[in-house]
């Protein structure tokens, strides 16, 4: 009696497990552009999931386990950096947004601080600013979920 219970429990997350390595292993391979795309729920046959939010994060904030190096670099293209920096805004804004992501989020700005302030300098950009605005309407956005979360779970639905 129990034991197709535990099987079916065990299923659910070996699944789980399966999703969670088919999105690290696409996300792992995909560029500036195909992450904006994904971000913006643009793929087809790959919507947009948590998970897929925190990969994206970890790809531009922690360093390749290969190479040891990051994905930004200070001598980058601008437009490699400005890429990511409309990214890390992007994913910000995500619906889909969770407090690793925000937590990721706060780590690369400060990971790369110094690159942020001489792209604003050299560009009279502001995306220093925006960036902390971003995490600001993140940390907003997860608290009116909660809410929601919360008032639908006293309603009994």
């Amino acid at each position: 009696m129990f034991g197709s219970f535990f099987d079916k429990k065990n299923d659910n997350a070996n699944e789980e497990l399966k999703q969670h390595l088919v999105i690290v292993d696409k996300i792992s391979k995909m560029n500036l552009t195909e992450l904006r795309d994904y971000v913006n729920n643009k793929l087809k046959n790959f919507g947009i999931t948590e998970d897929g939010l925190i990969e994206a994060m970890k790809k531009l904030v922690l360093p390749d386990e290969k190479t040891g190096k990051r994905y930004l670099l200070m001598d980058d293209m601008d437009s490699k950096k400005k890429k990511a920096f409309e990214l890390v805004l992007l994913v910000g804004k995500s619906k889909k947004i969770t407090i690793e992501t925000v937590e990721l989020i706060q780590d690369f700005t400060l990971e790369y601080e110094d690159l942020i302030n001489q792209y604003d300098e050299d560009f009279r950009e502001i995306y220093s600013s925006r960036l902390k605005d971003t995490i600001s309407y993140s940390l907003a956005n997860m608290h009116q979920l909660t809410e929601f979360k919360n008032k639908m779970s006293v309603l009994g639905e």
